[in-house]
Formats: structure tokens, C-alpha cells, sequence
């Protein structure tokens, strides 16, 4: 019998409040900075079937609320009190850990000797092997360079752990110590958690608890629903472009049709690009999972902030995804950096909804997430530090009627900044810069929020810096209704030296003592006409910073000279007749548009769909030989640009037909066999 809603409201805020609990907890206990600075962990309630119907508003990482743990459980029979389990594993958990750094832990609860739910938590681990320092890099092709890999299994039997999966852990990971502080940590937050629900269960009963379970699934479930019913019914279809696969210089494209009919959607992303040879794969199993839902959690969450936080929200949302694609990869597909592909899967949903209902979402944000990594070795004890000194992310974009926010970005996670003094006390580094980067946010009558500057020295040999996550460096977070795109994403040594060189895009670069490395993130993109935009909030921006004088009259119409406004020229500038977008605009800048011209969506589908077809061994190695018949100078798109790239768009676009039409027969031959 479903529950009194006053009483439901009230056990949903204790159960709640036992998630936050927990959070608290964890962060508080913590060893890593990562961890406790950053807050890139999580914890929750799980129900019998292994989805969270309670989890914390503000605290950790908000994107994982649709998870599912049933995987994990069912691997690990006959649980008794006090049992842990412990996985990292991407493909053996179900997707319930993407990539090996996350170590998940999931504590049965009982009452009365019955599991009543489980209690869940995850830290991010600063490292867990591997072939690199922080375990994770860009490079890698296989899940077996990533790390120690922990299928579920029993980390504690009855409150005692487990000592010799302990003592194969710490040989595998390089800063065993400090990784252990972490899980001491978790195993604590699961304390408090099961503490808080038999306080619960107490006070109102086991049946009024489980109940409580499905009726906050239904009410949230319901409430998006009409959240969702604001598109208009139809097929919304939308693209976007990586860079590049990391192996090879040839862009990821991930393709969504979004159907939407009375308020439930389907999400097939048939026709994204098959895995890649790189750490870019997400480990979805192929069914509904944030990584591919988190942007429809935050139009659901802006629109009615009263929305339970549990599974219950993404009941109204189905997917299909195919097998065998970058974002339900094949065992053993490397899976370190796959949050950049995540970023690029909120993209398309922001642009399937931004067609459906053009002013409804904000334009992307700067579209990339980089922990930014130090490995130094100590040199007394010759053992290893590895940290994350800062993790970057781009501005926002702007939305209908507001501007990004600048050099801040919680679309993938609500992540916090580290503490400037905390990397300097952590290691051999002097921060130069941490600042916003001016002209980086999308030109519009709304402005892009910009991207972050972030520069350090390096104050010892022997110090290696990975940067993870790199992304916008050729295709731009693309302006909506007028807008512009943002600026393009950069990493620089020595940024205003005669030793200036561009690093490109990171994986690690072993430092010498005295380097100063900055990263320039990418800006959000802007929103509406720039002409339209406030002539007194472009004279602000650029007293702030955020635009340059010169921005300011190429971007805006606006001229300014030390610091004052020129009204004559800016009303010659912003009278002179020009062409305006209209709000269902979208503007890419020059490269995706140019690129297209040679691997547009039609051709994009086929190709794919013949790959795909293929065995595993097999894509990689055609779709790279199809490419470099069609542009051969791919491979320097860094140094030369886009339009050298694509030099003879009519014959490149012959040869990739010719090509695709070519595969395609010897799959049907292959089949007809």
C-alpha cells in the first residue's frame, strides 16, 4: 500500500540525510586531496534490486544517481552482515565502475536478518597501477594497461577484511599507504550509513521502509514525466565531433536520434563510431546509464528542483546502443578517459533538445574535463608521489536570457577546485597562474562562460605531468541562436618565453625542473546575437577581464581604449549592415562545418554500420587505412589546420564513397559466405 505523501516526504528526507551522512564522513576521513578536496566520491542507498533511491543533493559527484549495483551483487552470493564487496572491474560490475581508478565498495544492510538495501559508496583513486602514474592515459589500448583489475568480490567477511586481497593490493598500486586512508574511509561512511537505516527502520518499521523504496521511484518517476512532456513530441537527430581518437588523429562523431512521445524518450545512438584503440570507451553494458542520461537528470532537475534524487527519474527514458561502439565497447577496450566521451554525449542531447525546443537549454559548455596530474619521485626515498593538482574544466554555456559562469563547469560532476596552497604543500610545484582566460567564452547577447588559465613551475627533476580529459582543441563548443562558439582548448610550455611550443594534446610529458606549463581550457558557447549584447555589460566584461579591448570590437561591435567607451564607433560598428542567425541557429566556427563537407552524416552512418560489422581486430585497421587514402595529412592537423586537412573536399569525398562502397562489399561477401 503506498505511503501517506507527508510521511513520504519525511523518510525521504532521512534517507537522504543518511547518504549526506556518509558523504560527510567520507570526505572528512579521507587521505587523498582528490578525494577530500575535490569530492570526487560518492555514496548512496541502494534497493534489493541495486538502483539508489537515496543519494546526497550537493555532496561528491552528482551524475552517478543512476548506477546499478546488481551486477556486483549477484557476483558475490550468500551475504551475511558485516560483508564488504569491492570491484573497479567496467565490464564485471555492469558498468557500475567506468574506469579502474574508481574502486566501488556495497555493504548489504539487515534487519531482522534480512538485507532491507545496500549501502554504496566510491572514491576516485589517485592510482591503481598500471602503465602510467594515476593509471590513467589516453594512449592506452587495453583494460589490462590500466591497472589492477578487481572483479566483485568479498573485501570484509563479517566486519573482518579481507588480508590477503589487502596485501595484493598494496603491491599493486604505487601509493598504497595513502590509497588505503581512502578505504578506511569508505568502510567508515558504510558504518554510518547502516547505522542511520536501522535508526530509521526503528522508528517506522521495516514494511513502511521498503515501501518507502518504491514509492520514492514512482514519484520521481512521475514528476520527470511531466518535466519531460515540455518537448514537443517527434525525432530530434544531433552529432558531435572528439578531436581524435588519440591513436590516430581521426575524430569520434557520436551520433543521437532522440524520439520523444508524451513525455518519454528513447536515445539511440546507432551510427556513433565503432571503439577505438584508446582510453575514450565507456563501459555503458549497452543499457540506460548516466554516462549517457545526465543531461536529461539536469533539464529534469532545473526545471522542478522538487524531484526526488533516486533511479525513479531516468524511468521514462530508454536507449539502444549498440554493441561494439565507443560507448558500449567489447572487453578488454581500454576505458581511462571516458568522461571526455561522456562530455561529448551531453553535447548531442543539449543539441537534440536545443532542436526540439530551441531557448529550452543552455549551449555547450567548454567541453572538457582534465585532472591535471603531477608524478614526481621523492628524492630521499626514491618512492612515488602522484597527485592531482588541480582538475580544469571550461566555462558554461550561456542560456536564453543569462550568461555562463565563468571558469566553472558541474555538467559532468560537481567537482570542487584544490586549493592552490594544498598543491603547492603536496608538491614540487609554484603555481604561476589560476585565473580566467579573457576571449574564451562564445561571443552573444549572452556570453559564454570563459575558460581557466592554470600555469605551473615545475621546482624538480624528474617530475612527469599527464593531463586526461583533453578535449575541444579542434571542434569548437559550438553558439546557439547567433551565438558563437568558444575558443579552442591549448596546453603551452613556457607560454610567452622564446621557448613557447604547444604541447598539444597531453598524455605525458616528462618535465624539466624550471618548466612552466599552462593549460588553457575552452570557454562555453554563447547564446544569441553578440551585437544584441548590453553595450554597458561588454564595457564591464572587458574592465573584468573576461574580454580584451580588441574582443570586444571584433566579437561585439563595442570599441574600447583604456578602459573607455568610443560611442561613435561603436554606433558605426553596430549600425553597419550584417546577416543575423536565427535562434535556431547553430554556429560550429569553421572547422566542423569544413570537415563535413568530406565525412558528412550519411556517409558517417554507412561507414559505420559496415565497421561494425566486422570483427573487433578488424575496424581499427580499415577505418585508418580509409582515412589516410582520404586525407593523408590528418596526422598534422595541429600544426596545419582544418582547411589544409580537407584541400580538395569534391575528390576526398570520391574516394571515401569509393571506399565505404568497397567495404560494404566485402561485408556482404563475408555474409553471404
Amino acid at each position: 500500500m503506498k505511503l501517506d505523501p507527508i510521511l513520504l516526504e519525511i523518510l525521504y528526507h532521512k534517507v537522504k540525510a543518511a547518504t549526506e551522512e556518509m558523504s560527510i564522513t567520507l570526505a572528512r576521513t579521507a587521505r587523498t586531496t582528490y578525494v577530500k578536496e575535490a569530492s570526487d566520491f560518492g555514496t548512496a542507498l541502494a534497493t534489493l534490486g541495486g538502483k539508489f533511491f537515496a543519494y546526497p543533493e550537493t555532496l561528491g559527484v552528482s551524475g552517478f544517481l543512476d548506477l546499478d549495483c546488481s551486477v556486483s551483487i549477484a557476483a558475490v552470493p550468500d551475504l551475511e552482515p558485516g560483508d564488504v564487496i569491492i570491484t573497479n572491474h567496467p565490464y564485471d560490475s555492469g558498468g557500475l565502475s567506468t574506469h579502474m581508478p574508481d574502486l566501488q565498495l556495497i555493504r548489504p544492510y539487515f534487519h531482522d536478518g534480512k538485507i532491507v538495501c545496500y549501502g554504496w559508496d566510491f572514491v576516485h583513486s589517485s592510482d591503481i597501477g598500471g602503465g602510467v602514474p594515476s593509471s590513467i592515459s589516453p594512449s592506452f589500448s587495453e583494460l589490462f594497461q590500466e591497472g589492477l583489475q578487481i572483479p566483485p568480490m568479498k573485501l570484509a567477511r563479517k566486519g573482518e577484511l579481507n588480508r590477503d586481497f589487502l596485501a595484493f593490493y598494496r603491491a599493486n598500486c604505487r601509493i598504497p599507504e595513502t590509497n588505503m586512508g581512502d578505504i578506511r574511509a569508505m568502510l567508515a561512511a558504510l558504518e554510518i550509513g547502516e547505522r542511520r537505516v536501522s535508526e530509521i527502520v526503528a522508528a517506522h518499521g521495516v514494511e513502511t521502509f521498503m515501501q518507502a523504496q518504491i514509492d520514492l521511484a514512482e514519484y520521481a518517476k512521475a514528476k520527470a514525466r511531466e518535466v519531460q512532456r515540455k518537448l514537443p513530441d517527434g525525432v530530434y537527430e544531433f552529432w558531435d565531433l572528439m578531436d581524435d581518437d588519440f591513436a590516430t588523429k581521426i575524430p569520434i562523431r557520436i551520433r543521437l536520434r532522440m524520439t520523444v512521445a508524451d513525455g518519454l524518450i528513447h536515445l539511440d545512438f546507432d551510427g556513433t563510431d565503432p571503439q577505438v584503440l584508446a582510453a575514450y570507451n565507456i563501459p555503458t553494458g549497452g543499457i540506460r546509464h548516466p554516462w549517457l542520461t545526465l543531461k536529461l537528470m539536469h533539464f529534469i532537475a532545473s526545471y522542478d528542483r522538487t524531484v526526488p534524487l533516486n533511479y525513479g527519474l531516468f524511468e521514462n527514458i530508454t536507449v539502444n546502443v549498440p554493441k561494439g561502439t565507443v560507448i558500449n565497447p567489447e572487453y578488454p577496450a581500454a576505458v581511462g578517459v571516458r568522461h571526455a566521451t561522456a562530455i561529448r554525449v551531453n553535447d548531442a542531447l543539449v543539441g537534440a533538445i536545443a532542436k526540439a525546443m530551441p531557448g529550452l537549454v543552455p549551449a555547450p559548455s567548454g567541453g572538457t574535463v582534465v585532472p591535471t596530474v603531477l608524478a614526481e619521485q621523492n628524492p630521499t626515498t626514491g618512492t612515488r608521489n602522484v597527485m592531482v593538482l588541480q582538475s580544469l574544466v571550461g566555462g558554461t554555456g550561456a542560456r536564453k536570457g543569462a550568461d555562463g559562469v565563468d571558469g566553472r563547469d558541474s555538467g559532468l560532476a560537481n567537482l570542487h577546485n584544490t586549493p592552490i596552497e594544498r598543491s603547492e604543500e603536496d608538491a614540487a610545484v609554484q603555481i604561476e597562474i589560476y585565473g580566467l582566460r579573457p576571449d574564451s567564452g562564445g561571443p552573444g547577447q549572452w556570453r559564454g562562460g570563459t575558460g581557466l588559465l592554470f600555469g605551473f613551475k615545475i621546482l624538480q627533476e624528474g617530475s612527469a605531468v599527464l593531463g586526461r580529459g583533453l578535449e575541444r582543441m579542434v571542434f569548437r563548443p559550438w553558439g546557439l541562436g547567433g551565438g558563437k562558439p568558444g575558443a579552442t582548448a591549448r596546453v603551452v610550455l613556457n607560454l610567452g618565453t622564446p621557448e613557447e611550443r604547444d604541447l598539444g594534446k597531453l598524455d605525458m610529458y616528462l618535465a624539466k625542473k624550471g618548466d612552466v606549463v599552462t593549460f588553457l581550457t575552452a570557454g562555453g558557447g554563447g547564446f544569441g546575437d553578440p551585437f544584441a549584447r548590453d553595450i554597458d555589460l561588454v564595457v564591464r566584461d572587458v574592465a573584468l577581464g573576461y574580454v580584451t579591448e580588441a574582443g570586444a570590437k571584433r566579437d561585439y561591435g563595442v570599441v574600447v581604449r583604456d578602459g573607455v567607451l568610443d560611442k561613435a564607433a561603436t554606433d558605426a560598428l553596430r549600425n553597419a549592415p550584417r546577416a543575423v542567425a536565427k535562434e535556431s541557429d547553430f554556429d560550429f566556427g569553421p572547422e566542423r562545418p569544413i570537415w563535413e563537407q568530406v565525412f558528412d552524416d550519411a556517409a558517417m552512418t554507412r561507414l559505420n554500420k559496415a565497421l561494425l560489422a566486422l570483427p573487433v581486430a578488424a575496424r581499427h585497421q580499415q577505418r585508418r587505412a580509409l582515412f589516410a587514402d582520404v586525407c593523408p595529412r590528418l596526422p598534422e592537423i595541429f600544426t596545419i589546420g582544418m582547411q589544409a586537412v580537407i584541400d580538395d573536399p569534391k575528390a576526398q569525398r570520391q574516394r571515401l564513397l569509393a571506399g565505404i562502397e568497397k567495404l560494404e562489399m566485402r561485408v556482404a561477401a563475408v555474409a553471404a559466405e
